[in-house]
């Protein structure tokens, strides 16, 4: 079987807490490298030391960071644990089983995934179409999650334990149950009927009571998974001001009144096109707003591959500064067989994440944490990639490049670590950087190129010399 490439990992032994100051000096920095056409895979390639450089000239490729100028702080970065990643799971024998909690959830020996993401109702990804309760069901008498005990909710728990004991575990909805829908279908659209709005806010809080139940802490929910788009699986519309009305009206008070104010709510969860129309029409007004933890996005606004919407974050950010940003989902989609191992799903990865997080996004969530062979289960064909594949016939795990290019920042930047100033002078380069809590400084190095490309890492009048290989993502940690 082939089995994961990581890199052992430094752990610092300096004191917990932030520092009021970055200094390379003295310092030895580590690189990790994940690159195409080669072996490497979050492989240390260099240790680098720093000299005195007051002034790059232009002729120099540099990647600068001035740690001294902090932004947002880290909330985690992780992905999400659908019916079908779980029934793909139960499918591994055990010690493939325990490969992936530890690749994924290990901060040492995996990548550190701290967030999860999961759904309330069936939805594409699961085997079939479900609820919580019987057939217009109004009081929610029979509403009971014993669906996700066998596949779901045992994986959320193995996932929180390998860990270390919590995840930051949020729950979105693809639809409500038919009957409450003006299209009486759970599939194709529709809306929420306004006379359920209540019996709807209620349902949210049965399933997170339900979920804690059973041992699994919930963090957060999303009101609607893409409330603008009419699919051919679970889904259902919500324009702004039906949103809006029904998290001031019923949702935010539901929670208060259930004793889950602390819970945080994120609205729009839809791709970043709309992303400030929602986010303005929610948080301008002060009673939706009051109940509003930050905005999720999506990255589906150009399903080609092309020019990602990054403007639209930004905006959201620079306009309301006290929300927060999160990526709530995203994959490459359209699943071929011949097509897993393509470079280009990983980099697309690492071209969201720099500028998610470079425009103020404090999280990170990707779709399915694990799929079959086909790209499934999926129980309307809409089949696409992860990060790992299983093979449930022979029971090998396929590890893409998406999955590593996620792990050059999962696995060094914690969270709580903050955002620093990162800049580079030329444009085949991606980055990013973060000062993490233990005082490490994790940057981000992305060479979107053909070439083989020599560069120096400027901080504060010192400079290191670094080699970017063509088609790859480098993790600077000193």
């Amino acid at each position: 079987m082939r089995k994961l490439l990581l890199a052992a990992f430094l752990v610092s032994s300096m004191a917990y807490g932030q520092t009021n100051t970055f200094s390379v000096a003295g310092k030895k920095a580590l690189v990790y490298t994940t690159a195409d056409n080669t072996g490497l895979r979050l492989a240390v390639t260099d240790t680098l030391s720093f000299k005195e450089l007051p002034q790059p000239v232009e002729t120099e490729v540099c990647i600068f960071v001035d740690p001294s100028k902090s932004f947002q702080a880290l909330l985690g970065i992780g992905g999400a644990i659908t019916d079908a990643s779980a029934e793909v799971f139960a499918k591994l024998p055990k010690d493939e089983q325990q490969e992936l909690l530890t690749a994924y959830y290990n901060p040492q020996k995996g990548i550190g995934y701290t967030i999860a993401r999961t759904n309330i109702n069936s939805c594409d990804f699961s085997s079939d179409t479900y609820t919580y309760v019987s057939d217009s069901d109004k009081t929610l008498s029979s509403f009971s999650v014993e669906h996700d005990k066998k596949f779901r909710i045992p994986l959320i728990k193995d996932a929180m334990a390998a860990a270390g004991g919590k995840l930051i575990l949020f729950c979105s909805p693809w639809s409500p149950p038919a009957w409450m829908k003006t299209n009486n279908d759970m599939l194709h659209g529709g809306k929420l009927k306004t006379e359920y709005y209540q019996t709807w806010a209620s349902y949210f809080v049965k399933f997170i009571k339900a979920y804690e139940k059973e041992g699994i802490p919930v963090w957060g929910v999303t009101i609607q998974n893409e409330p603008m788009a009419t699919q051919t699986w679970e889904s259902c519309v919500y324009t702004a001001d039906n949103e809006k009305v029904f998290l001031k009206n019923a949702l935010g008070p539901a929670f208060a009144k259930q004793g889950l104010a602390d819970k945080k709510i994120i609205v729009w969860d839809h791709n970043r096109d709309l992303l400030y129309q929602r986010a303005s029409t929610l948080l301008n007004d002060a009673q939706a707003a009051k109940y509003i933890w930050g905005v999720g996005f999506h990255w589906y606004e150009d399903w080609s591959g092309g020019t990602q919407m990054f403007s639209n974050v930004a905006l959201v950010h620079e306009a309301f500064p006290n929300k927060n940003l999160i990526f709530t989902e995203g994959c490459n989609d359209k699943f071929q067989i011949g097509d897993i191992s393509n470079w280009s799903h990983g980099e697309r990865y690492g071209r969201s994440m720099i500028n998610d997080f470079n425009n103020g996004a404090v999280g990170w969530t990707d779709w399915n944490i694990l799929l079959d062979e086909r790209g499934g289960p999926n129980h309307v064909g809409n089949f696409c990639f992860a990060p790992v594949h299983a093979n449930t016939k022979t029971g090998e795990l396929t590890y893409t490049s998406s999955f590593y290019y996620i792990g050059h920042f999962s696995k060094f930047i914690r969270p709580g670590a903050k955002r620093v100033a990162a800049a580079s002078s030329r444009s085949p380069f991606l980055t990013t950087a973060f000062l993490n809590k233990d005082g490490k400084l994790a940057v981000v190095v992305m060479n979107q190129s053909d070439k083989t490309i020599a560069y120096k890492l400027w901080i504060a009048g010192k400079a290191a010399d670094v080699t970017a290989l063509p088609h790859s993502i480098a993790t600077i940690v000193m």
